[in-house]
C-alpha cells in the first residue's frame, strides 16, 4: 500500500513539475531608462509616475505580441536569463526578477522583421535596474525564460480621473492578482452602472456626464475576479485627481 501511495505521489509530482516547466516560455530582453530607471516613467499604459501608481522601477515595456493593445498593462512576469541559448554567457546564473508591464516596446521597421519588438517576438525591454538582476549590462540583449505570475501590490486599487464634462477617462492602477483589467463599470450618485470600454493602455472610458456626482467603480480582473468599489470619489472630485478605496484589491 505504501508503495502504491508513493507511486501515485511521484506521478502527481511529475505532472506538477511538468506543468511548471511548461509554464516557461522563451523570449529575449533588453534594457532602457537609465541606471535609476527614471526614463521608464509614463508609457503606453498611461500610469505616469510609476511610483505613485504602485509599480516602481521594476518594470518592463512589452513587445506588441505580449502587450496585446494594452490588455496586459499591469501584469507581472517572472523572468530569468536562459544560459542554455546563444548569449547565455551574459546571464547572472540563478537569478530571477518579477517585473510589471507598464509600457509598449513598438516594432522598429527600420530593422529586419521589426527588430526585437517586431511582430510575433516575445520581448521585454526592461528597466535597467530590473535587467541587471539577471544579466550583464554591457551585453545589451539576453535570452530569457518568462512566465506570467500573480502580482503582489501594496494598498488598494487606484482610480486616476481625467476627461471632460461629458467624457470620463479613468486610469485603473495597482491591481493585485492577475494585475490587469478585463472589464470596468462606473456609477454616479444619480445613475446606474455604466459599462466602460478600453480607450488606450489602462485607460477606461465612459461617455457620460458625471461631474458633480460621487463615483463608484466595479472591475473584473483578467483573472475573472469581480469587485465593486463603492464611493471611491466624493461629489467634489476634479479631473486630475486619483482616488483609492482603502486596501480593497484583487487576489486573482
Amino acid at each position: 500500500m505504501d508503495t502504491a501511495k508513493s507511486l501515485i505521489l511521484c506521478t502527481v509530482l511529475a505532472a506538477c513539475l511538468g506543468l511548471a516547466a511548461a509554464a516557461w516560455s522563451q523570449g529575449t530582453a533588453t534594457h532602457y531608462g537609465g541606471a535609476d530607471g527614471s526614463g521608464t516613467m509614463g508609457g503606453a499604459c498611461g500610469y505616469d509616475n510609476l511610483y505613485n501608481a504602485g509599480y516602481g522601477v521594476l518594470n518592463a515595456a512589452l513587445s506588441q505580441t505580449l502587450f496585446k493593445d494594452g490588455a496586459s498593462c499591469g501584469q507581472c512576469y517572472l523572468i530569468t536569463c536562459d544560459g542554455s541559448r546563444p548569449g547565455g554567457q551574459n546571464c547572472k546564473p540563478g537569478n530571477s526578477i518579477t517585473v510589471s508591464a507598464t509600457n509598449l516596446c513598438p516594432p522598429n521597421y527600420g530593422l529586419p522583421n521589426g527588430g526585437w519588438c517586431g511582430p510575433g517576438r516575445p520581448h521585454f525591454d526592461m528597466s535597467q535596474p530590473a535587467f541587471e538582476n539577471i544579466g550583464v549590462y554591457q551585453a545589451g540583449i539576453i535570452p530569457v525564460l518568462y512566465q506570467q505570475v500573480q502580482c503582489k501590490r501594496s494598498g488598494g486599487v487606484r482610480f486616476s480621473i481625467a476627461g471632460s464634462s461629458y467624457f470620463l477617462l479613468v486610469n485603473i492602477q495597482n491591481l493585485g492578482g492577475s494585475g490587469s483589467v478585463g472589464a470596468a463599470w462606473v456609477k454616479g450618485d444619480k445613475t446606474g452602472w455604466i459599462q466602460m470600454s478600453r480607450n488606450w493602455g489602462a485607460n477606461w472610458q465612459a461617455l457620460a456626464g458625471l461631474v458633480g456626482q460621487g463615483l463608484s467603480f466595479a472591475v473584473t480582473s483578467t483573472g475573472g475576479q469581480y469587485i465593486q468599489f463603492p464611493n471611491v470619489a466624493p461629489a467634489w472630485w476634479q479631473f486630475g485627481q486619483t482616488f483609492t478605496n482603502n486596501n480593497l484589491n484583487f487576489a486573482y
